[in-house]
């Protein structure tokens, strides 16, 4: 008698929690929101106290290429300027730690990324989980692209290599 295999499956889901989110509909939406929002604040909460890091640096800029991508989506277009404030701010941040060594903001660059956040999640109550996605797709790709970039890689060889 032939003995069956039985293949365990990985606990873990193949797709990313915003895709899963996406594929069970409205129900997943606010805790999906409510976790990128809390995130966000989280990360400019220990900046602000400085007990930043370079992963909670990360996922601000991250966020606010979200953000960015959303405007150009259509949601909260008018405010395009407030997230460019707030990355500009993001970059001060960074060269400040570059030359100090420590993660810390101004009062004008705490208030221009409060602002931004505002904005976010103003646009993550507009948008579609579609348009989540799709701008969270855009901002990954934008990334990759600018990743191989500073490597020395053309733009090209990246399309290439996801082939």
């Amino acid at each position: 008698m032939k003995k069956k295999s039985t293949n365990l499956k990985s606990a873990r889901p193949a797709m990313s929690p915003l895709l899963r989110a996406l594929t069970y509909g409205r129900a997943a939406r606010q805790p999906m929101i409510d976790a990128m929002l809390l995130q966000c604040y989280a990360a400019l909460d220990a900046i602000h106290r400085r007990h930043g890091s370079h992963p909670l640096f990360m996922t601000l800029c991250r966020h606010l290429l979200v953000a960015e991508e959303l405007c150009q989506l259509g949601h909260a277009a008018e405010f395009e300027h407030d997230i460019t404030l707030a990355h500009e701010a993001l970059v001060d941040v960074d060269t400040r730690h570059a030359a100090e060594g420590t993660w810390t903001l101004s009062d004008d660059e705490h208030a221009r990324l409060c602002t931004a956040l505002d904005v976010f999640a103003e646009q993550l109550e507009d948008a579609t989980l579609e348009h989540i996605a799709q701008a969270e797709a855009r901002m990954v790709t934008q990334s990759l692209v600018a990743a191989n970039m500073r490597s020395g890689l053309p733009h090209t060889q990246l399309a290439s290599s996801e082939r």
